[in-house]
Parts: C-alpha cells; sequence; structure tokens
C-alpha cells in the first residue's frame, strides 16, 4: 500500500484497543481459539453502515476509549456501548481532513467499535485480521503514534439503520442459556440466582461471583472441547463463562451454555455489573439466532 493511502493516527490508544474482525473459526482441534470481536453484532452492524462487508476490521476499545487523527479524512461509524465520543452513535459520519475522534470512559457497557469505510488493514494470521491476545497472534494491540492504514474492502453504500431496530439488538443483562451438558451434576440450578462480574473478566473467560457450586457426586469429569459461551464451574464453585479467546478443551463441568444470539451480551458485561440469567431450550436458541440474523440481513437498514 502506497504512503499515500488514507490512514489513521493513535494519538491515544485508550486503556485496551485492538484490531477485531470476526475471527478464525474452525481452528478448535489445532488448539486455537477463534477470538474476533467481543460484540459481534456491534461489529457487524458498524461495517454494514459505512459499506463494508460485514466481517471487516475495525477497532474494539475496552472499558476506555482513544484519540484517532483522520489525516485524509474518512467515514465511520461507532457502534457498541457509548464511550463520549465525539460523534454519534449508530450513524455513519464523514470526517473532514485532520479530524480527530475523541473516546472517553464507558458510560454505558464494557467495549467500543469504530468501523471505517474500507476497513483497517493489518496482516491475516489464519485468514483473519483478529488480535488474539492470550497469544499475541494476529492484529494489532494499539499503542501511542501508531499508523493504520484503511484498506479498501468497501463493497456497498453507506447506509443508515432504523432506531427501533436497533433497539432490538441492544446488549441486554438478561441473558439466555440453555442446561449445559453437565447440568443435572449439580443440586442448584444456574439459574436460581443473579451474578456479580468480577475484576477477573477478559476475552478469554468472565468470572461470576454469586451462588457457589457443588457436584452431587453424579458423575466423573474428563476432559472434552469447550464451546464458546460454556459456562464452566470451577475448583472453587464459581461460574466462568468461557468468552472469545476461551479454553478449547477442558475438565470442569460444564452446567450452561449462552445461546449464540446472546453472545455480544456478555461482550458488553462489565466488572461488577449485575446480571441473571434464562433458561431456554434449544428450539428456542435456534429461533432467537434466526430472528436476529433476518433483522440484520434485511430488516435494520432504510
Amino acid at each position: 500500500m502506497s504512503a499515500s493511502s488514507p490512514s489513521i493516527e493513535v494519538l491515544e490508544p485508550g486503556l485496551f484497543t485492538t484490531v477485531q474482525d470476526l475471527g478464525r473459526p474452525g481452528y478448535g482441534p489445532m488448539g486455537v481459539s477463534a477470538s474476533g470481536a467481543a460484540d459481534p453484532v456491534a461489529l457487524r452492524v458498524g461495517n454494514l453502515l459505512v459499506g463494508n462487508p460485514e466481517g471487516a476490521a475495525a477497532l474494539e476499545m475496552t472499558l476506555s476509549g482513544g484519540a484517532f487523527l483522520f489525516p485524509e479524512g474518512g467515514i465511520v461509524a461507532v457502534t457498541g456501548s457509548d464511550f463520549g465520543s465525539s460523534v454519534p452513535l449508530w450513524t455513519t459520519q464523514e470526517l473532514e481532513k485532520g479530524f480527530v475522534l475523541r473516546f472517553g470512559p464507558s458510560q454505558t457497557g464494557a467495549r467500543c467499535y469504530l468501523c471505517v469505510r474500507g476497513g483497517i488493514e493489518v496482516p491475516l494470521f489464519l485468514g483473519s485480521a483478529s488480535t488474539h491476545v492470550l497469544t499475541g497472534l494476529g492484529g494489532q494491540i494499539l499503542k501511542r503514534g501508531d499508523t493504520l492504514q484503511i484498506g479498501t474492502q468497501a463493497n456497498g453504500p453507506v447506509r443508515k439503520a432504523i432506531p427501533g431496530a436497533l433497539l432490538r439488538l441492544t446488549a441486554r443483562k438478561v441473558i439466555r442459556a440453555t442446561d449445559g451438558p453437565q447440568s443435572t451434576w449439580f443440586e442448584h440450578s444456574f439459574f436460581d440466582a443473579r451474578y456479580r462480574v468480577t475484576e477477573e473478566a477478559n476475552r478469554m473467560g468472565v468470572r461470576l461471583d454469586g451462588a457457589l457450586f457443588e457436584t452431587n457426586g453424579a458423575g466423573k469429569m474428563l476432559s472434552e472441547g469447550v464451546a464458546l459461551g460454556a459456562v464452566q464451574i470451577a475448583a472453587g464453585g464459581q461460574p466462568i463463562i468461557m468468552f472469545v479467546e476461551q479454553q478449547t478443551t477442558g475438565g470442569y463441568p460444564k452446567i450452561a451454555n449462552i445461546i449464540s444470539a446472546d453472545i455480544h451480551c456478555v461482550g458488553q458485561l462489565r466488572p461488577r455489573d449485575e446480571v441473571r440469567f434464562v433458561r431456554v431450550g434449544l428450539d428456542e436458541a435456534r429461533d432467537a439466532l434466526r430472528r436476529r440474523e433476518k433483522l440484520i440481513g434485511s430488516e435494520l437498514f432504510e
């Protein structure tokens, strides 16, 4: 890419900002979790707003955002949680040359996304631009003084979202889950209590404080595959939601599993947030995912 190509200069990176796309699924048997955006709905909608493929690479800010200079200007969309940005959420904005886009601390959830028309261009690892923080593979963790090249991935028009439809995609703190494969091993239901997100919440897992669980002796656990959204009960009895950089195998029993349609809600949980979970069946989980995909695919934009 030539030196004159559009770029973004990182004046301040924020607390923790990475390049993320929709990840690299399919490498679990090799021990590589998919990674990707913690709130994939926000990333997808932001990209569609600016006319990118929905999986184009963008910036994911966590808890507090940074400041970014656009020397050549650009077309952007800011999605996810409210970080007090200098442009409105969930809309497209054309930035003039030399515009500095600033963000502050989170005012709602955990993560905010900056999508730019053309996408962020970084070298791919296993076909993805996402930053796998645990291993340091792929993507980029931003630091002051970095320059990011804007790519050429835009393949559609700039769009406008329908506010009422957006509300149906907003992350909630009542999250749906199915029973896990070892749910009958426990004397108490996972769905009987409220939980608080602990400080030990990151892209690998979200540890919850609340009810402690003990097995009823119904089974003996062997290591097996671990799915995104699995709720493991660790040795101390605390639930841990396995998240986008989850271990791919594990030997702790799984009491529940967050449904695919609500994974983005987990990505917006902050330390000390209160959360509760509602049990649904597999049919309801599939229907919820179909409804979400129909909304994003055909009902969200004017």
